[in-house]
């Protein structure tokens, strides 16, 4: 430590060996001071005490008498403990200077250890702060080292209190004690002034009760001064981390005296949920980090779970055994214990939903529920819970008291995607293996629901291609000499892109599929039905409709389901997601159920979402003769139509039909309907041929006549899929007009009139 001193004995001591003796008066006991004779050890100028070095190593204030005996020193019960001497002993005495070797030694901070010293006491919790200036002004001046034992009468109360650790700065910095550290070496002794402060912690073999202080933060404040959300490693998430400062630390930094008279109530419990790999458990790791705590304990759900009776309960138990043990110590002075319970859900679902078995599930829930809001409350320690499934967890253990504050970690917005790319790549931009064409922005925009783990995929993936332009030909493993100079390019992350997919985005294959010919405009309502379809994804964007549903209905193969996913591919939402029937083949009525469900609940977990329900009368088995279908499917589809998901994430709801009677008899309804007609006339015909660039205009006449004249009608009435498949079948065909002709009037023929 920088510039202090131990003190030392006065120049020339004499050496004195005196025998202990009881003290002569209580002043002497409850005062922490030795009488010693006046003619043994003469008393000091101004009726100062003086200090004493006993036995070389311990120091004491002492109170030089005239009718004490001569050849004793008075010593209490505390100070013979500390000094290790019995009444029968003799013990080693000389007068001691603290202030004769330079800069002088103050007492910065302590910690001290009380209980009641005897039989006499109270339920009445002590004032830390009246508590501690009665310490000053009682034992102003004297000197103090760890382990030193002292007794205090504190309205009428005999104390008994142990110096734990100390702090020693130099008399230039009393207010300011940069640089110290807590010592526990009996020879860090220092001064005690008005300025030091007195830390108390409760004795844990005593019944006193200690009120926290409300001038000083607490012993046992959370926070580290010098922590930075940059050092955590973790992109996209200062708002989530903000809350949780918020509602979880922010109670733990304030003084705990100011805490108990507002009656706040510390946080005991967070739960963290959302899609796999945004960061739940990365965040519970870090929390550590920005923690001035105890290293957080790790315990992953399934290996609470025993096969032995009881051993589940008693590893719950197990927990939380060391932060109870520190609370009946130190009270609300104790540590924090943080708690870290990945896979929650593994072990704390539903009360009595899991049928048969022995119950350990329903035991291990009501234990953790006992421990962290039970009779005896632990407010030590804080419990964060992690899963994908928040809907699993039993209710009893997310109400406030418990695992009140609940946190949602999302997929990131473009901005987080950033952050993330920057903290997944400052490696290669550090060491210079990244190219100077890799545009972060560029591909935090084209990562759309992309988690955090996911991100984290596609830099690996970039790597492995730029990896490969470096491998030497013909082999499979071996690198060229020029690996050395490898460069991760642009181009490795774009082909990575075509890889790596998120789990919560647009199927965008599904999509692209269902429009592979192209939108082809042969009639101005195509343009009107495009038109329609953008309004209604510009109005859930804009957050003034946070749930729409849209029905696209019309006759068989007329183009639905080609509009809708062009409708929703043009939209640009991070999440898309198409349900078609085959998508639930071989499902009975409650697995279709659960599948839409999911489906939908995934969707409320992105900023903005569209589902399209393909073909929805045969969601529900419709069927036109009888007609039959399944209630329960129709029960679950009308709920998820009209249930609203959190606020600020919109869902746009998309639907096919070519049964709108059915639907309408059903009584399912939609906000607004889309009429998608057939090809009605033959110029609309002639436009899809000329589209197609398979035909020519006098193809096309020909086409045309021939076509009217085996109908002998007007309309056509054929959907537009159809007549592509025809385009497609007749350039098999030699005479390609005329085997278009004969298919379409096939198809007209046997199209309603």
């Amino acid at each position: 430590m920088k510039g202090y001193s131990n003190g030392s004995p006065a120049q020339n001591p004499r050496t004195l060996q005196l025998r202990p003796a009881k003290s002569p008066h209580e002043s002497f006991t409850f005062g922490n001071l030795c009488a010693v004779n006046s003619a043994d050890i003469p008393p000091a100028q101004e009726g100062h005490d003086i200090h004493l070095l006993i036995n070389g190593s311990f120091v004491l204030s002492a109170r030089p008498i005239p009718s004490f005996p001569r050849g004793q020193i008075s010593l209490n019960d505390a100070q013979r403990t500390w000094l290790q001497v019995a009444m029968t002993d003799v013990v080693e005495v000389q007068q001691y200077d603290p202030f004769s070797a330079g800069p002088q030694s103050y007492l910065g901070s302590m910690d001290i250890e009380v209980g009641f010293a005897g039989r006499k006491s109270t339920d009445v919790p002590y004032d830390q702060d009246e508590l501690a200036q009665a310490f000053i002004r009682v034992f102003r001046h004297q000197i103090f080292a760890p382990g030193q034992q002292l007794l205090m009468d504190f309205k009428g109360i005999p104390l008994r209190m142990t110096v734990r650790t100390v702090e020693l700065v130099d008399i230039s910095s009393l207010t300011s004690t940069g640089g110290a550290h807590q010592m526990t070496s009996p020879q860090s002794r220092g001064i005690l002034t008005p300025e030091t402060a007195i830390n108390y912690y409760k004795d844990a073999k005593s019944p006193i009760a200690l009120l926290g202080s409300m001038r000083r933060p607490a012993a046992n404040s959370v926070i580290r001064p010098d922590f930075k959300f940059e050092d955590m490693g973790i992109g996209g998430l200062d708002k989530e981390f903000s809350d949780i400062f918020r509602r979880a630390f922010a109670s733990r930094i304030v003084p705990p005296g100011l805490a108990e008279k507002i009656g706040i109530q510390h946080v005991r419990g967070i739960l963290l949920f959302g899609p796999p790999g945004t960061g739940k458990t990365l965040i519970a790791r870090q929390i550590g980090k920005m923690l001035n705590a105890r290293e957080p304990k790790v315990i992953n759900g399934p290996e609470v779970l025993n096969k032995y009776v009881g051993q589940s309960e008693e590893n719950i138990r197990k927990m939380f055994a060391d932060a109870e043990k520190e609370q009946k110590e130190r009270g609300d002075e104790s540590d924090l214990h943080i708690i870290i319970f990945d896979e929650l859900d593994a072990v704390c679902k539903q009360r009595g939903s899991t049928g048969g078995g022995t119950g350990v599930g329903d035991s291990v829930v009501n234990q953790l529920l006992s421990k962290l809001d039970g009779v005896e409350q632990l407010n030590n320690i804080l419990l964060i819970g992690m899963t994908n499934r928040k809907d699993m967890i039993d209710e009893a253990l997310l109400r406030p008291g418990r695992l009140e504050v609940h946190m949602e970690i999302s997929l990131p917005d473009e901005h987080g995607r950033q952050q993330i790319l920057k903290i997944h790549t400052n490696k290669m931009r550090t060491n210079g293996t990244m190219a100077p064409d890799v545009d972060l922005p560029e591909l935090a925009r084209l990562t759309r629901n992309f988690s955090g783990a996911e991100i984290q995929g596609l830099v690996k993936d970039a790597s492995s291609w730029a990896l490969q332009r470096h491998i030497k030909a013909g082999t499979m493993a071996a690198l060229s000499d020029d690996v050395v100079n490898m460069k991760i390019r642009m181009e490795d992350f774009m082909r990575a892109l075509d890889e790596v997919h998120p789990l919560f985005g647009a199927n965008d294959e599904d999509l692209e599929r269902s429009f592979e010919d192209g939108i082809i405009k042969f009639s101005p309502y195509i343009d009107k039905i495009l038109k329609n379809g953008r309004e209604c994804v510009n109005q859930v964007r804009s957050g003034e409709t946070p749930l729409l549903t849209v029905l696209l209905h019309g006759p068989e193969e007329s183009g639905k389901t080609a509009l809708v996913a062009k409708i929703a591919t043009d939209s640009e939402y991070p999440f898309i997601r198409m349900i078609k029937p085959v998508d639930l083949n071989g499902m009975n009525e409650i697995e279709k159920i659960r599948h839409l469900t999911k489906i939908f609940t995934d969707a409320y977990k992105s900023p903005l979402s569209i589902i399209v329900l393909d073909n929805i009368e045969l969601f529900v088995d419709w069927v036109p003769l009888g007609p039959r279908f399944s209630s329960a499917v129709l029960g679950a589809i009308k709920g998820l139509l009209r249930n609203k998901g959190p606020k600020g994430r919109p869902l746009l709801i998309f639907a096919t039909t070519t049964e709108r009677s059915a639907l309408a008899q059903m009584q399912l309804r939609f906000d607004y309907e889309i009429p998608v007609p057939n090809v009605q006339t033959q110029q609309e015909l002639g436009n899809i041929m000329q589209e197609s660039g398979e035909f020519g205009p006098e193809d096309i006449q020909r086409a045309l006549g021939e076509i009217h004249e085996t109908t002998q009608r007007q309309e056509i009435g054929v959907g537009v899929a159809r007549v592509l498949r025809a385009i497609k079948t007749a350039k098999q065909d030699p005479d390609r007009v005329g085997r278009f002709a004969e298919l379409i009037s096939e198809s007209v023929a046997y199209s309603p009139s």
